[in-house]
Order: C-alpha cells, then structure tokens, then sequence
C-alpha cells in the first residue's frame, strides 16, 4: 500500500517556513510515497516541490471559501480565496480534481464548517477530513468521523503540517492509484494512521505568520 500524507504546506503559505526541499527530505526519511501538498490559496510551493520529485509530490491545495476550507488533490490551475463552495468546487471538477473538506467541526479555526453548510456539498466532493492532527479539541475529529460515517462519505485524514517535522504525523494508506479518478476507487478502502499533534505546533504557524509579514 502506498504511505500518503494528504495534508501539508510549504512556505507558499503564509503561516509556513518550510522549504519544499525540507519538506521532500523529511517525507522520504519519514518513508512517504506520495505528499499531497496543499497550500492555502496557492499551488506555487506544490508546483516547486514537484520539480524536485515528481513520483513524491502530488499538487494539492487548500482553498478559503465563503464558509470553510476545502482541501484539494491534482490541481492543475490556482485557486483563488473567496469563491462559494459552490463555486470553487466547479472549478475543481472541470479540472479533474480529488475534492476533500478541510477540518469540519473545527469551531477554533476561520476554515472551520457549520454543519449545514456541509450539507449544501457533501453529494458534491469525494471526501471530507476525518481526522486532522492539528485540532486542538479532539472531539472536532470525532464528530467529522461521525458525520463522514451517518452520510457514507470516504475519509482523508492528514497532518496539516506546518513546519516539516509534523509531516507524516497522520497519514492514509491507500492501495496503488495514479491520478485522481484512480484515487477515487481506492479512498473507501483507505487505513489510517493517525495521531494527534501537540497543541505547541500552532506557535510554529504564528511565529512563521510573524516572521513571513516583517
């Protein structure tokens, strides 16, 4: 089965210092086979890191909508901020790629779901993130789970790495898949390995923050 980190950022995104080639390096010690790397409203990090390792790097992305995060797999083209669910996940679908939802329940953070906004999409994506290392409450991943299994939704799970050691702290095992359509077939049959990451990680993201507007 194929070790895959759906989950990460580069310093493409704001709150993050991670070079992309920290973050291959790190992910190949870790003994990742694929790296989704979804950076929020960006693919340039992705993009970078794929130049490095093109079998490793999946382009990913992680996109600010009008009510919550959406969390992407094979993104061709960037996009923007500020786009309905709706809309931003027309554009995913034109160009074929693998739709998550980003840490549903997650009341603490701005990217976070209400549940009848979720309602609106869930025919409309291949997955919601059932588990995201970074939540500081626990029971924001319990009730994603429980969600994803009322409404027979597939689960992704992922780090949410923001500085390269947390990268393959939570990770989906997933027979072999090349491309999104092949990912779609093998995600129900997804195992997990997760773990949840010490609340401290969240003073890496704001310093990086801090450190990336002066």
């Amino acid at each position: 089965m194929l070790k895959l980190e759906f989950h990460c950022h580069t310093n493409a995104s704001k709150d993050s210092l991670t070079k992309p080639e920290d973050l291959i390096k790190t992910a190949k010690r870790k003994g990742l086979d694929r790296l989704v790397i979804t950076d929020h409203n960006s693919i340039q990090g992705a993009l970078a890191a794929q130049k490095l390792d093109r079998e490793l790097v999946i382009v990913g992305e992680e996109i600010m909508t009008t009510r919550g995060e959406i969390l992407a797999a094979y993104v061709q083209e960037e996009i923007p901020a500020g786009l309905t669910p709706q809309e931003t996940i027309k554009i995913l679908k034109e160009q074929g790629a693998f739709i998550s939802v980003s840490h549903p329940f997650d009341r603490l953070r701005k990217g976070g779901w209400e549940e009848n906004d979720l309602l609106e999409i869930i025919e409309q994506v291949d997955a919601i993130e059932i588990f995201n290392a970074r939540c500081m409450n626990p029971m924001f991943n319990v009730q994603a789970k429980q969600f994803a299994e009322k409404y027979n939704l597939a689960g992704t799970v992922g780090s949410d790495a923001h500085a390269a050691f947390e990268v393959g702290r939570s990770v989906i095992l997933l027979d072999q898949f090349t491309g999104p359509e092949e990912m779609r077939k093998v995600i129900r049959q997804a195992k997990y390995q997760t773990k949840l990451s010490s609340w401290l990680v969240h003073f890496v993201s704001r310093y990086a923050s801090m450190k990336n507007r002066s």
